[in-house]
């Protein structure tokens, strides 16, 4: 199935921004992505690489993980369909990353180059206007999950997570599930049984 496709999903989350989209201006955008299929357990992209794509996600699950210089790993971020993914730090500043990003279930990407991005950025305001917003949205985000990490209990956390994306157990294995949020695996487990779902 070819990009055309899928760009749709694209196009409906640009709309719900009420951001006004000419044909001219969709068309261009949706030239610029390209269709990957991705095997579970493929790691994208590695620390000291500059990320050369920004993602959408059609299909599967993703994460974002770090290991610090004890080795101890850190999953910051899963991905789901119909949202954007990748080392958006390392794609957005073209600098070296320092996270890896990898598939935790077989996967159907859209891609884009760097220069893609930047030039539809440039020509068309709309889209300018989309990238600002979505930008906005996801450093909320951050700063939600930062105040869940620092001031909830183990199980408030479980229940905002499952809030947020009640699929998430269906694919996630338990152990990054933890990592994410903080909570040590044996503890974890035992919150499994005690929440309710």
């Amino acid at each position: 199935m070819g990009a055309s496709a899928f760009t749709q999903h694209i196009k409906k989350i640009i709309l719900s921004q009420n951001i006004t989209l000419p044909d001219e201006t969709w068309n261009a955008i949706a030239g610029i992505w390209e269709v990957v299929d991705i095997k579970r357990k493929t790691i994208i992209s590695e620390p000291e690489q500059v990320e050369k794509h920004l993602y959408f996600v059609v299909d599967g699950v993703q994460r974002v993980y770090y290991f610090d210089e004890h080795n101890r790993e850190a999953t910051l971020i899963f991905s789901y369909p119909y949202s954007f993914s990748g080392v958006l730090d390392s794609f957005l500043l073209q600098s070296p990353s320092k996270y890896y990003f990898e598939t935790l279930t077989n996967s159907v990407l859209l891609k884009t180059t760097y220069n893609q991005y930047n030039a539809m950025v440039k020509q068309f305001p709309e889209f300018e206007e989309f990238t600002r917003r979505a930008t906005n949205y996801v450093i909320s985000g951050l700063l939600e999950r930062l105040v869940e990490l620092q001031c909830f209990s183990s199980e408030d956390k479980f229940r905002k997570l499952l809030k947020r994306s009640p699929h998430i157990l269906q694919y996630v294995p338990q152990k990054y599930l933890a990592n994410y949020l903080g909570i040590d695996p044996t503890n974890f487990s035992k919150l499994m049984n005690t929440v309710k779902i």
